[in-house]
């Protein structure tokens, strides 16, 4: 069945794609590289992370309803003196109530071929409990259809991708355009694929990496499901009432995909692969394998950022280049759980040049990411931004 059909049928009467099952693996290899190597353990728990993944996804109604039921109970408990100045809260809040839903229809449509549309979260995945700091990742998921494929996300593109395509064009500018495609180019945790498919439109090929089931099913539906750009509609801003300036800005919609990913020029190739980046591309095939690499808010997401550089320098092939930009906001800095490792930025442009890196350009820039541009609140990164030469 097409997306378009499912999107035309009322609530309830959709079909699956599949009879079998409640979980089905990517046939083309998004969840799995090379399903013949993959040990029974691995698979065991692969099944189960992304297991744990969709049920998230699918008490998301559940979960962000409840919150806004709080907030009607919160109002209903002021003082009569107090709700008849605001007697149009409770409309709001039930107009976030329609809103949450629309959100979750493009939900269930994203993970459709892995479980059916109207599957039901308290019996689909039974026992398994979700966490509040599990639903802030789809959260984030729907910011981040904001950031790489919305007019919305425009101006945090131009502040991050831009320059980088630009410097991967100048390192590259004495190669014909039709000859790009003889040269691979890897973009390490690319989220939901903007960056890596900018930059094979531009006709490199282009492999993006990513580690997380939430960015992939993202990546995936935003990448092969699309018929027309602006496809879908979603509201991605409800679910703060912090830092807001007007309602309006809380409940404004955002139309999906901005422009229809498609047309990638002849004899280029564009993939996707799931994976740790230190697992993936450490593989012996992959040594010297790379004519560029280009990471983007990519670096922190270390537990030891040495074991990256040690990798990128491995794979690139003498005189390749590498392109950062990014903050270091060590992920792993606060979690006793587990190790972690963190330099400076004057470290981190040291350690590059003692893994055999020449450094060509240094700067920094700032922007924001996967922000609200009208909220009151906005978090600046001061970004690193290098291009380095593999001696």
């Amino acid at each position: 069945m097409s997306l378009e059909n499912l999107r035309n049928q009322y609530k309830g009467s959709y079909e699956s794609i599949q009879d079998d099952s409640d979980v089905y693996y990517l046939k083309n290899g998004i969840f799995t590289n090379n399903p013949d190597e993959v040990k029974e353990d691995d698979r065991i728990q692969e099944e189960k992370h992304i297991r744990d993944v969709l049920n998230t996804f699918l008490h998301y109604e559940i979960y962000a309803q409840n919150m806004n039921n709080k907030k009607k109970s919160d109002y209903r408990r002021l003082p009569e003196k107090h709700k008849l100045l605001f007697p149009d809260v409770l409309k709001k809040l039930n107009t976030v109530d329609e809103l949450i839903k629309v959100n979750y229809n493009f939900i269930k449509l994203m993970i459709q071929d892995y479980v059916p549309y109207d599957s039901d979260p308290n019996k689909t995945f039974q026992g398994r409990s979700v966490k509040s700091l599990e639903i802030d990742k789809v959260k984030s998921t729907l910011k981040q259809f904001v950031r790489d494929w919305s007019d919305e996300g425009k101006l945090e593109r131009e502040q991050t991708y831009t320059p980088i395509i630009n410097a991967l064009l100048d390192f590259y500018k004495d190669v014909p355009e039709e000859n790009r495609c003889e040269l691979n180019i890897l973009v390490p945790g690319a989220g939901l694929g903007r960056l890596a498919y900018d930059i094979t439109k531009l006709g490199f090929s282009t492999q993006g990496n990513e580690f997380s089931f939430y960015m992939l099913l993202g990546s995936n539906f935003i990448l092969n499901c699309m018929s027309e750009p602006r496809q879908f509609r979603i509201y991605p801003w409800i679910h703060s009432f912090s830092n807001t300036e007007k309602v309006k800005h809380q409940i404004a919609p955002v139309d999906i995909p901005d422009v229809l990913p498609g047309n990638i020029p002849v004899n280029t190739n564009f993939s996707m692969v799931a994976g740790d980046f230190l697992e993936v591309y450490g593989a012996p095939g992959y040594k010297e394998y790379w004519d560029g690499i280009v990471t983007c808010f990519f670096m922190d997401t270390a537990k030891n950022i040495l074991e990256y550089i040690e990798l990128i320098s491995k794979i690139l092939k003498p005189n390749a280049v590498w392109i950062n930009l990014g903050p270091l906001l060590y992920h792993f800095e606060d979690l006793f759980t587990d190790s972690s490792f963190e330099l400076s930025l004057e470290e981190f442009l040291e350690a590059v040049k003692k893994f055999g890196f020449t450094i060509k350009e240094t700067k920094r820039i700032e922007t924001t990411y996967s922000c609200n541009q009208n909220s009151m609140l906005k978090y600046k990164y001061n970004c690193s931004f290098f291009v380095a030469v593999k001696n």
